[in-house]
């Protein structure tokens, strides 16, 4: 597996990831396999080399049938309870698609069964923001059948991408966010718009001003970043295997380019960094609420979080909440426990850790293909082994699918994984 840079300093959109992606030797083939695949074949995708500020890149354009393009900004298919009213194409009135239709065409295509979930989160993340900004439940929330194909077609091959280049690790260092207002569908709106506000405040994204009026940041743009982001912190030390850059259809001050970064951290066996635990007791809150709560917390960015039984004053029996998190992140989980606990204190201190090196590795089994956690373990004399650790998600999602014991799944992927290695 690899880890990716995507370098949004200047902002990034659907497109412009793709462009970046491809431009990284993304396959194209595969791209177009599974688009062809699509169960609506009323667009056309072209990529071209294009030169911004003096400076080489791929553009990726999808042209819909009815003459419309992608043009950086894909809200102008908004979504809400009234259907969206194209007066120069009225073939087109009163079509959308809710988030149940787009999850099923995706389910149809020949994309695999990693970038098909993809690519099913990030539609749910914009969903979900989009529903926020309506007031509305997201099984309302539609897309407008126009503005949602180009979507689907944009973050489609985002996912096939990914997995394509067998990516499992996504740093995005910086965020980078214009200002000032952007005509919509529904007039003019604030930039951020609110879907991308919903966004960067439910997944903790940190933007960043660019000192330039402009929306660089668009909200499928910003459901890339949330549902990829594994980190914002670039390793101490790393080579550089290839390079993308994606261009942009606005003409800013500031060029609208993506830069795609695939490298190979050098670290040691084991690294030392610190983290901030975050602890709390709590005596007087349900066991609904507790159980929402560490949900939340993961969402947002925690690495590890947990309950205690214990005694507090009073003699009361209660649970202490602990949680662990980088310190970027420690206000955006203070506030979860705050919002969702009863509680009105929290303790915080840094916290020192050693973590080994690891990598995943997709084994296939005869049952399915399982993601593998891979370590470099040293023993008392600081000699290396290495163990495998499969990941409960992916042998879960194997044995519902296939209706099998887990525990023999486990071991399936285990001795998979050895043999690859030997």
């Amino acid at each position: 597996m690899t880890t990716l840079i995507l370098d949004a300093q200047t902002g990034i959109s659907g497109d412009m990831t793709v462009a970046a992606l491809l431009d990284l030797g993304g396959n194209y083939q595969k791209l177009q396999s599974a688009l062809d695949s699509l169960p609506d074949q009323q667009f056309r995708i072209s990529v071209k080399r294009v030169t911004k500020s003096a400076l080489d890149a791929c553009d990726f354009c999808v042209t819909l049938n009815n003459g419309a393009s992608n043009n950086d900004h894909d809200m102008s298919y908004l979504f809400g309870k009234e259907p969206y009213h194209e007066p120069h194409h009225p073939h087109h009135d009163h079509a959308h698609r809710h988030l149940d239709d787009i999850v099923s065409i995706i389910d149809q295509t020949t994309a695999t069964q990693r970038a098909k979930e993809i690519a099913k989160r990030i539609f749910t993340i914009v969903a979900q923001a989009e529903a926020k900004a309506h007031g509305v439940p997201i099984d309302e929330v539609h897309f407008h059948e126009v503005g949602a194909l180009d979507s689907i077609v944009d973050i489609l091959s985002v996912a096939v991408l990914i997995d394509d280049l067998n990516v499992d690790q996504v740093i995005v260092p910086t965020l980078g966010e214009g200002y000032g207002e952007i005509r919509c569908q529904h007039g003019m709106l604030p930039i951020p718009v609110p879907a991308v506000l919903h966004i960067a405040q439910a997944h903790g994204l940190v933007l960043t001003p660019i000192d330039c009026k402009g929306e660089f940041v668009t909200p499928t743009g910003a459901g890339i970043v949330a549902a990829l982001k594994t980190s914002d912190q670039l390793p101490k030390q790393y080579k550089i295997l290839k390079s993308g850059l994606g261009a942009g259809k606005r003409e800013y001050e500031h060029p609208s380019l993506l830069r795609a970064t695939l490298i190979e951290p050098c670290e040691k066996v084991s690294s030392q960094d610190f983290v901030i635990e975050l602890s709390s007791n709590i005596d007087d809150c349900s066991p609904e609420l507790l159980g929402f709560t560490l949900d939340r917390l993961y969402e947002r960015g925690a690495l590890e979080a947990w309950f205690t039984p214990v005694f507090t004053k009073k003699s009361r029996p209660a649970y202490m909440l602990t949680v662990l998190c980088r310190p970027e992140n420690k206000e955006a989980i203070e506030n979860v426990i705050f919002a969702h606990t009863t509680t009105i204190g929290i303790r915080a201190k840094e916290v020192n850790r050693r973590t080994l090196k690891r990598k995943m590795q997709t084994v296939h089994t005869q049952y399915g293909d399982i993601d593998v956690k891979v370590c470099e373990v040293p023993d008392e004399n600081g000699s290396l082994t290495t163990r495998y650790y499969p990941e409960y998600e992916s042998v879960k999602r194997v044995a519902q699918e296939q209706h099998l014991d887990l525990a023999l799944l486990y071991r399936l992927a285990q001795n998979a994984a050895e043999n690859a290695q030997s």
